[in-house]
């Protein structure tokens, strides 16, 4: 995949568009736990439960907010599980998948700049 840098084009309905997507991803992928709950579901489909105890510190209000904004946002399917409607499964999409390229590239990026932990 080939990296650029958008420079502002003749045409400002283009640019504009391009900022403005660009700007929804990232504040979308950047709410609280998004990035954490998208990297627990690479290793697989996993339950509700298994979410919430992997990801120390979320609330369980705050899992079913994302996990919500995520299947709207067609990263994140939603499975029953045995023909109840109480369990479910949630895996991420081909489109959710793809985002683990995003987190390799920033955690490479992070051990280049050795962000120091704040206390």
């Amino acid at each position: 995949m080939e990296v650029f840098l958008l420079d502002k084009p003749n045409d400002t309905n283009i640019y504009n568009n391009y900022c403005s997507n660009y700007h929804q991803a990232i504040e979308f992928i950047g709410k609280r736990w998004m990035g954490m709950i998208i990297y627990t579901l690479l290793s697989g489909s996993k339950r509700y439960n298994e979410i919430l105890t992997s990801i120390p510190g979320i609330s369980d209000r705050l899992l079913t907010e994302r996990l919500n904004d995520l299947v709207d946002a067609k990263l994140v399917n939603k499975k029953l599980l045995e023909s109840s409607t109480k369990k479910v499964e949630y895996e991420l999409t081909a489109n959710g998948f793809a985002f683990k390229e995003v987190i390799v590239s920033l955690q490479k990026w992070i051990d280049i700049c050795e962000f120091e932990k704040k206390s």
